[in-house]
């Protein structure tokens, strides 16, 4: 990513700590909202009018990727195809607290791709951060109310694994602003969910007649709020303060994720889902202290 960060370290002022939360408020809040609209409109059919929507928003402020080409189809379809459709065929099962946490092991496999890829020395400390991580997980899927349910969890998982892939591709990608990024890979990913969704989905016409406001409202809510508006100010953080003055703020999306599911959705807070969300959590921030640049989100947050 071209994002040009101060050499020196500054505090962060008291505004953009709330900017900040902000952001992880509109990306942790995502969780419910998806939800709401995987009610109503099938998953791949939901993700092509999103992407529709984030292309149409920044293309014409994008740049042409010259060169690019065929590494962004790749990553393209590594997040559309492997990661938002698995991630949003799980939600539409799991609730949105669960699948708030667990796809948050998308930081510890992002790790080991980075050790893999990048000689990144992974260390005994971050080495226990992922198994904190995955037994929490593990701890949240021992809960009677996921019997049945270990697919969904399963293609969350997946997903979050998938977006650790991406993320090597991005790195591998060189310079690239942002919004050139998400808008070119929404582009491409945009015909592949739409062709994805012509074969393996049907009643979609019928579903986007019937759908009411709030499943029109989450698409715009993923394309506005967590991509233009959630990203633009992510970048604009992060010219102005270092990675590691940041990233620990991600460990907010898992709370308002959760928090998300309980409010909107009526979800249950239960004792598994704090103790293997604490694990989880926990092990992630262990990872992203020592390791901010590793993990850091460059596109397709959900």
């Amino acid at each position: 990513m071209s994002v040009q960060t101060p050499v020196a370290e500054v505090s962060l002022r008291p505004f953009d700590i709330l900017i900040i939360v902000g952001i992880m408020a509109i990306w942790g809040l995502n969780f419910a909202v998806a939800k709401i609209g995987l009610t109503q409109l099938p998953p791949l059919i939901f993700m092509t009018l999103r992407f529709l929507l984030v292309a149409a928003l920044l293309l014409p402020f994008a740049k042409l990727p010259r060169g690019q080409w065929l590494p962004l189809f790749g990553i393209s379809f590594t997040l559309g195809i492997l990661h938002f459709s698995f991630m949003f065929t799980g939600l539409i099962t799991l609730d949105a607290a669960t699948a708030a946490i667990a796809i948050q092991l998308q930081v510890p496999f992002a790790a080991l791709l980075a050790a893999f890829f990048f000689n990144d020395k992974l260390g005994w400390r971050r080495g226990f951060a992922m198994l904190l991580a995955f037994a929490g997980v593990a701890v949240i899927a021992g809960e009677p109310r996921l019997d049945g349910q270990y697919t969904a969890l399963g293609f969350v998982i997946f997903a979050a694994c998938m977006w650790s892939v991406a993320n090597v591709q991005i790195k591998r990608l060189g310079q690239i602003d942002g919004f050139t990024l998400n808008a070119w890979i929404s582009v491409f990913a945009m015909p592949q969910l739409a062709l994805a969704s012509l074969l393996l989905e049907d009643g979609q016409w019928a579903a986007l007649q019937q759908a009411n406001f709030w499943a029109y409202f989450a698409i715009v809510y993923q394309a506005v709020a967590v991509v233009v508006i959630g990203y633009g100010a992510w970048y604009w953080m992060l010219r102005r303060y270092q990675m590691n003055q940041i990233m620990p703020a991600m460990l907010l999306i898992p709370v308002f994720g959760v928090l998300s599911g309980i409010v909107f959705l009526g979800e249950t807070l239960t004792a598994n889902l704090v103790i293997g969300g604490l694990l989880t959590v926990g092990g992630v921030g262990i990872i992203i202290l020592r390791r901010p640049k590793a993990t850091a989100p460059e596109a397709g947050r959900v």
